[in-house]
């Protein structure tokens, strides 16, 4: 975490200089106001006169002095924030940019909502104890160093005062801090719950809605966000321990020094003004210890987050680059060569000893019952998953040799469920080419019979769309989403039942438009619909995660029992309707 914050090294080095000049302006005002009380009021030089213009001339030297050290505080307090604003900004977009990097099952290992608290309140609290230990420890050691010393200067008894003080004070700031420390991870871990918990019902309110769950829903997060509260309140309760004692340790050594001050005055051996220079130094000294508590709960609770966040940067994405590949010269050609494939973690493979070679250009449909494995076979294209076993080759070349960057501009992926960001609807489309041009955008939208609904919406393209696109239908939502890969100009277009909202009509139309203006791109076609793929140059049919069949739809039905099943099924269905 360190190498974040060395770029801004001379913002932590003004900072804690300007601290450096307020504490020593603050250390000097109490001499000041001795030279005041002895000299000018209580006259012990001059034989008991007051002395007013020595109390004008120091009053307004110590006025200046106070300016002076206001100023080198508000600079310190602004370099201080420019070193952890922009630390914690250069932090928090590496963790951005190492999760875009994770492959699906890292993500889904750190969960959303727990990857949410890293980039937001851990990287927050790590900036707070970057600033505390830039302006706090500077302004806490030299209040304990340099006040003691001074506090010494004036008496030796009083600086044995303070040194009995100090011992009871780090006690209870250890006490403390040794309770509080396993909390802080484990705070941060409830406060992940109540995050996913959110995330959850916000991602998924239309079917909390449906299905009438609002008050179960309420429950699980009254739930997390109770132990949440139960741990805070713990450590509340142990970190209300330490101002109590400390102001009573403080109080106790304000009376000793009163108590031996008196003596020493009586006595003749100092003079009043160096009593109250003793309780001003006194309460810097055991306030400045109470302020290092402060910061040493910020530095605990920021190495808690710290961990954290180094478990995000330091995890190496699971899909890793290859050394590049060579131009092959083919465009769009896709080998599967005895691939198997099983997801982390599970020993039962999906995808088995898959054999299949897709042409240049050519449609293939891809049909099978739930959980045979058609998703997981196409996922394994653009590396969203690495094969177990066998080998995936794009363009002849094993897609593990290829930069992961390289591959996935070859492909472009449409889903079921299509994922819309909060931007304008000309934005979402032109999300793999944001130089195309309006005509282009235009054109994809045709394609996709999305340009009739498109002008319809109040401002057009430039139309905003809601978060998750929940502003549109979603079957709209499916063709801006196809008119994003369309507009891509991808050497592989996957549809994963990507057309799963569409009339057969509108579905109709837009494979027309395929064939017709985009024949040189390789296109995989996921379906439920034997009528979506029928016209295909080929089908492939999975069954429990093996290829049983790869041919037309007219010799498949003479070949393969599992097509003729499929395609038998969905007929009963139509005559079951009629």
């Amino acid at each position: 975490m360190l190498r974040y914050l060395r770029k801004y090294w001379y913002f932590a080095v003004l900072a804690a200089g300007f601290m450096v000049g307020e504490v020593l302006i603050d250390l000097i005002q109490p001499r000041m106001m001795e030279v005041i009380v002895d000299q000018g009021i209580l006259g012990v030089d001059s034989g008991g006169v007051s002395d007013v213009s020595l109390i004008l001339s120091v009053g307004l030297r110590m006025l200046l002095v106070v300016v002076l050290g206001g100023l080198c505080g508000v600079l310190s307090g602004v370099f201080t924030n420019l070193c952890g604003q922009n630390y914690g900004n250069d932090v928090r977009k590496a963790c951005f940019r190492r999760i875009m990097d994770f492959s699906y099952e890292q993500t889904d290992r750190f969960s959303t909502g727990s990857l949410v608290t890293r980039m937001t309140n851990d990287v927050s609290q790590v900036q707070s104890m970057v600033t505390q230990m830039i302006r706090g420890f500077v302004r806490c050691l030299m209040f304990l160093f340099g006040g003691s010393f001074a506090l010494i200067g004036l008496d030796l008894s009083f600086g044995v005062i303070v040194a009995c003080a100090i011992p009871l004070v780090l006690l209870d700031i250890v006490f403390v801090l040794w309770k509080t420390n396993p909390l802080f991870t484990l705070l941060q871990q409830r406060l992940d719950r109540v995050n996913s918990v959110i995330q959850e019902n916000v991602a998924g309110a239309r079917v909390v809605k449906a299905f009438v769950q609002e008050d179960r829903e309420a429950a699980r997060f009254g739930q997390a966000n109770q132990e949440l509260v139960d741990t805070q309140f713990r450590v509340l309760v142990l970190m209300s321990w330490l101002r109590p004692i400390m102001n009573i340790v403080l109080n106790v050594a304000i009376v000793c020094v009163i108590y031996v001050g008196a003596i020493q005055v009586r006595g003749g051996s100092i003079a009043p003004g160096a009593v109250m220079a003793a309780i001003t130094y006194i309460s810097q000294i055991l306030n400045g210890l109470m302020m290092l508590a402060m910061i040493f709960q910020t530095i605990t609770r920021g190495l808690a987050s710290s961990r954290r966040l180094k478990e995000v940067l330091d995890t190496p994405p699971a899909i890793a680059d290859g050394e590049g590949a060579p131009d092959t010269g083919e465009r769009g050609t896709i080998r599967f060569r005895h691939v198997t494939f099983s997801y982390p973690g599970q020993r039962q493979p999906v995808v088995k000893n898959i054999n299949l070679t897709v042409r240049s250009g050519e449609t293939l449909g891809i049909i099978g019952a739930t959980a045979s494995g058609k998703t997981s076979l196409v996922s394994l294209i653009p590396r969203f998953y690495d094969v177990t076993q066998g080998t995936l080759e794009v363009d002849g070349v094993d897609v593990r040799k290829y930069s992961v960057r390289q591959l996935r501009e070859k492909v472009a992926f449409v889903l079921q469920k299509s994922e819309l960001f909060s931007t304008t609807i000309r934005e979402n489309i032109a999300m793999g080419r944001p130089e195309a041009s309006q005509g282009e955008i235009e054109a994809a939208a045709k394609a996709a019979q999305a340009d009739g609904f498109i002008r319809e919406q109040p401002q057009g393209y430039d139309t905003p769309v809601a978060e998750s696109g929940m502003s549109l239908s979603g079957g709209q939502r499916q063709r801006i989403a196809i008119s994003r890969a369309l507009l891509k100009r991808a050497e592989i277009l996957i549809f994963d039942d990507a057309t799963s909202a569409l009339d057969l009509k509108t579905e109709a139309a837009l494979y027309a438009a395929l064939r017709q203006d985009h024949r040189e791109v390789t296109k995989l076609i996921i379906a439920q619909r034997v009528a979506s793929i029928r016209d295909a140059d080929r089908i492939a049919v999975l069954d429990r995660g093996y290829l049983v069949g790869c041919d037309t739809h007219d010799r498949l039905l003479a070949t393969c029992s599992v097509y003729r099943d499929i395609c038998a099924s969905q007929l009963r269905g139509k005559e079951g309707t009629t």
